[in-house]
C-alpha cells in the first residue's frame, strides 16, 4: 500500500453545473485512496451551497477573488497537506483504479516531480484532447503540441500511446505534482490568469533537473473549453501572450533572443491569418498579447535570472509549423 499522501483539489469558478455531472466520478473512484477539495474562486452561483448540500465529505477552500488558474490554485494549495497534489479541472470525468498507476509510477521513480494521465475527449471518447492528449512537446519556438494531438488534428485513441513516457509538459486539466517542489518553485506564475501556465512551471522543473511522465495505464476524459472557448478572442489573447512569457523566460540564453523574434515575426502572420479569415477581433487579441508582453518583458527577464537551467535541450523537432502545415504531417509518431 503506497504512504504518499494524495490531494485532488478542484479548482471551480461559477461551475455549479460541472460539479454536478462531473464529481460523481471523482468521488466514486478516489475518496479511498485520496482526499478531495473544491477551491472556489468566489463564485456568485450556488456552487458552495451545492457542495455543502450533496458532498459535505468533500474540504471547501474558498478563494477570495477570481485570480484565474494560476492565482487561484497558488492561495488554495497553501490550506492542502499532501505530498501528491492532483490538480483537477472540473470538466473531467475519472475512471476507476486511474490513481493507482500514477501514484506507482511516481513511487518507482523518485526523480519523477510531475504526471500526466491519458486525456481523450469526453465527447467522443475514442479521440485524444487537445488539452493535453497523451503529454506535451515543445518545438525550437516554444510551439506547443502533443502526442496524439498537433494543433487542432486530433489522433483516435488506438492504445499507441498506452506506455509510461519521457514528457515535456503535462497537462494542467489534469495535472499531478509534488506538493515539495510545487512550493519550492512558487507554484503558477500568476501573471498568466489561465492558460499555458502549467508549461511554464514544467519548464521550471525540468531546468532543476526533475522528469515528468505520461502515465497510459490512467485514463480521464475531459469536456475542454467549458471555461473558455476556441473561438473565444481573450482565450486568444491569453495563449498568444503567455506563450511569449514562457520563452522570454525559460528558452536557454544562447536562443532566447533568435526565438522571441521569430515567434514575434510568426504571431503577426497569425494575427493577419485572422483578419483575412474576417476574425479581426481575434487580430486585435494578437496585438494586445504582444502589446502586453513588451510591458512585462523587463519583469520576465528578471524572473529570468532566478532559474537555473539543467534543461537545455528542451525542444521535439525545430518548427512543427513546418511539419505540419507545409509536409502536412498530422501525427506524432510521423514526425
Amino acid at each position: 500500500m503506497s504512504t504518499l499522501k494524495i490531494a485532488i483539489v478542484i479548482l471551480n469558478w461559477n461551475g455549479r453545473n460541472l460539479l454536478e455531472k462531473f464529481l460523481p466520478s471523482v468521488v466514486s473512484y478516489s475518496k479511498d485512496d485520496a482526499d478531495i477539495y473544491v477551491a472556489d474562486n468566489n463564485s456568485s452561483d450556488d456552487s458552495i451551497a451545492f457542495l455543502n448540500k450533496n458532498y459535505p465529505q468533500i474540504k471547501i477552500i474558498q478563494n477570495r477573488v477570481n485570480g484565474g488558474y494560476a492565482k487561484g490554485y497558488n492561495d488554495a494549495l497553501k490550506h492542502v497537506d499532501a505530498d501528491i497534489y492532483a490538480l483537477v479541472n472540473s470538466d473531467i470525468e475519472v475512471t476507476e483504479n486511474w490513481l493507482t498507476p500514477i501514484v506507482k509510477a511516481f513511487e518507482a521513480d523518485k526523480n519523477t516531480a510531475i504526471i500526466q494521465p491519458k486525456l481523450l475527449d469526453y465527447k467522443n471518447k475514442s479521440k485524444f484532447e487537445y488539452a493535453g492528449a497523451a503529454g506535451g512537446f515543445v518545438d525550437f519556438m516554444g510551439y506547443p503540441f502533443c502526442r496524439g494531438r498537433i494543433f487542432m488534428d486530433l489522433e483516435t485513441d488506438n492504445h499507441q500511446f498506452d506506455d509510461v513516457s519521457n514528457i515535456f509538459w503535462a497537462s494542467g486539466a489534469c495535472f499531478f505534482i509534488k506538493s515539495k517542489l510545487y512550493h519550492e518553485l512558487n507554484g503558477f506564475d500568476e501573471q498568466y490568469f489561465a492558460h499555458q501556465e502549467e508549461i511554464d512551471l514544467c519548464w521550471r522543473v525540468q531546468n532543476k533537473g526533475y522528469n515528468i511522465k505520461f502515465v497510459g495505464a490512467s485514463t480521464v476524459y475531459h469536456v475542454g473549453g467549458a471555461t473558455l472557448r476556441e473561438s473565444n478572442p481573450h482565450k486568444t489573447y491569453l495563449n498568444f501572450r503567455n506563450s511569449l512569457f514562457t520563452i522570454s523566460k525559460n528558452v536557454p540564453k544562447r536562443f532566447v533572443f533568435i526565438v522571441i523574434f521569430f515567434r514575434l515575426v510568426l504571431d503577426g502572420v497569425a494575427g493577419i491569418k485572422f483578419f483575412f479569415e474576417l476574425r479581426p477581433i481575434h487580430t486585435w487579441s494578437v496585438i494586445k498579447a504582444h502589446l502586453s508582453f513588451y510591458r512585462h518583458l523587463p519583469k520576465m527577464l528578471s524572473k529570468r535570472r532566478a532559474l537555473s537551467f539543467k534543461q537545455t535541450n528542451y525542444f521535439y523537432c525545430y518548427s512543427i509549423v513546418w511539419q505540419h502545415f507545409i509536409l502536412r504531417k498530422n501525427k506524432f509518431l510521423d514526425l
